[in-house]
């Protein structure tokens, strides 16, 4: 890749959040920033003026949208080096509270957005012959240990799975991939406008409402993680010769994610004799 103040970055959902604070962070450091969001003057409001800057209303469901996002972003700075799929949003709610078409919407924006994105993004960089992709996940995609938030975990397991697979088949071509995993940052994630919550509650699910509440009223704005640190740790990552697939963030995402490895070892141990029995010469 490029000398870094030369790097061309791309990052969706980028008028709050996570988002917000890498764009603001690559502007303070020189970088060229490309920008998405819904609402253009969200958007620039959020941000200001800086001629680094090039702020894009984009829907990431309409796949054209986001062909003349990129194709903007070449125009106007002529690469794309550093993508970052950040755009997604928050649900809870049961499985059984949950319909077909909520859950379904949760994987369009968190999984098939992104990979509209991927699919628009890729021709650049495999001409450039260099890049890299960070899929903004959650620590919710490596555990999913969180009563109500089982479809939203399924989107984030969805996007550590493809991940991986995009790493690998993009090595060939000098291109990294890599998967964000935020454990709890102070952000806007829990408000009304980021984390969605059922049509339809079932009173039976009271774990799940305690769940809830304890997200919506105790953990919102009292998150540990300050969102312009991770972006910082972002902007290292993508400047390492060999960044990691797996990037978690926060010392409460990398707890849970050494719980979650220890019961799945404990689980293989408890079934080793009987689960390993099963070939054809055993």
């Amino acid at each position: 890749m490029k000398n870094s103040e030369q790097n061309v970055w791309y990052v969706t959902g980028a008028s709050k959040g996570l988002g917000l604070s890498l764009v603001k962070k690559l502007l303070n450091e020189g970088y060229k920033v490309a920008a998405t969001s819904r609402s253009l003057e969200d958007l620039e409001k959020a941000v200001g003026v800086n001629t680094n800057f090039l702020p894009i209303a984009v829907d990431i469901l309409n796949e054209q949208s986001v062909a003349d996002s990129i194709q903007k972003t070449i125009d106007k700075f002529g690469s794309l080096d550093v993508v970052v799929n950040n755009a997604g949003y928050g649900l809870v709610g049961a499985l059984e509270e949950l319909s077909d078409a909520e859950s379904r919407q949760n994987f369009d924006v968190n999984v098939f957005g992104s990979l509209n994105v991927i699919r628009q993004t890729l021709p650049q960089m495999r001409k450039q012959q260099s890049g890299h992709i960070f899929n903004v996940a959650s620590i919710g995609g490596f555990t999913g240990n969180f009563p109500g938030f089982g479809i939203y975990c399924a989107t984030k397991f969805a996007v550590h799975g493809f991940t991986e697979s995009l790493s690998a088949e993009v090595a060939p071509f000098g291109i990294n991939a890599t998967i964000v995993s935020p454990g709890y940052f102070r952000t806007n994630f829990l408000e009304g406008t980021s984390l969605v919550t059922p049509n339809n509650e079932i009173t039976d699910y009271k774990t799940v409402r305690e769940v809830q509440t304890v997200h919506e009223n105790d953990i919102n704005n009292n998150q540990p993680g300050d969102p312009d640190k991770a972006a910082t740790a972002i902007i290292k990552v993508a400047l390492m010769p060999q960044p990691p697939v797996h990037l978690f963030l926060g010392p409460d995402a990398y707890n849970l994610a050494e719980v979650k490895i220890k019961d799945v070892q404990k689980d293989m141990e408890a079934v080793r004799a009987i689960a390993t029995a099963t070939n054809f010469d055993n």
